[in-house]
């Protein structure tokens, strides 16, 4: 069976289920689009805009995934171990509902974060297109980050009073996070779950802005971050986004 794995570098979903493909030892092929512009080629791919998407093709057969979570709970059931989400029923729940906070309440707040501050620093996207296969000229990205950071706004409704907003929040969601540690839900360093790869990959991502870097550095949630996912590319400098 071949798997294509459809990402957008620095994604932190696509990292997310990345993480999960090198965990259980599958091997695949990654095929890149640029931000923000993989929204309609994915559209027409997979039906959704987002990435990631997966394709497995076996026999001439090809089956379509898109969106981490159905991607991992594919995952699951081609390669049982190690597993990503626990047999224990209790213990199950309670880690699926980690894993959709992580993607539909966590997630969505990383976009909106380093969007906004894309749009008042865009000379920092130099620095996320580190380690991407789409290689382009510093120049390049320069002259077309001030663009691609309204394109991105637009695309993730974010502004400075969203970010705002996020950044007022956060504290709160770090204490959820760290009491989700506390008790087992997450942050097995040996036996890392679905929601510890949604989670952590997003606060990854966060620990990029300078920021938001403190807020979360000296906290548990800061230690998982960075023990599951500790070579992200980019750096944003303070002051690119708004006071919370």
């Amino acid at each position: 069976m071949r798997l294509t794995l459809y990402v957008v570098h620095g994604s932190h979903p696509c990292a997310a289920v990345e993480k999960a493909l090198q965990l259980k030892g599958l091997e695949y092929h990654t095929i890149e689009w640029p931000p923000p512009f993989h929204a309609p080629i994915q559209l027409v791919l997979f039906g959704a805009r987002t990435v990631p998407g997966l394709k497995l093709a076996d026999d001439g057969t090809v089956e379509k995934i898109s969106g981490s979570r159905a991607i991992m709970r594919r995952l699951e059931r081609l390669a049982p171990e190690p597993h990503l989400f626990p047999a224990d029923p209790d213990e199950l729940r309670r880690v699926e509902e980690a894993e959709r906070w992580g993607d539909e309440v966590f997630q969505p707040i990383a976009r909106e974060l380093i969007w906004d501050a894309f749009k008042h620093t865009p000379d920092a996207m130099v620095s996320y297109t580190e380690g991407s296969k789409i290689p382009l000229p510093e120049g390049a990205v320069k002259l077309s980050a001030p663009v691609l950071a309204r394109l991105g706004c637009a695309l993730n409704s974010t502004n400075d009073d969203v970010a705002r907003t996020d950044l007022g929040a956060l504290p709160d969601q770090l204490d959820k996070i760290d009491a989700w540690i506390a008790d087992g839900t997450i942050g097995d360093p040996e036996h890392p779950n679905a929601a510890d790869l949604q989670i952590a990959s997003t606060l990854r991502l966060m620990m990029t802005l300078d920021d938001v870097r403190p807020t979360i550095d000296s906290r548990p949630s800061g230690g998982l971050a960075m023990g599951l996912f500790p070579g992200i590319a980019g750096t944003m400098p303070a002051g690119s986004l708004p006071a919370a």
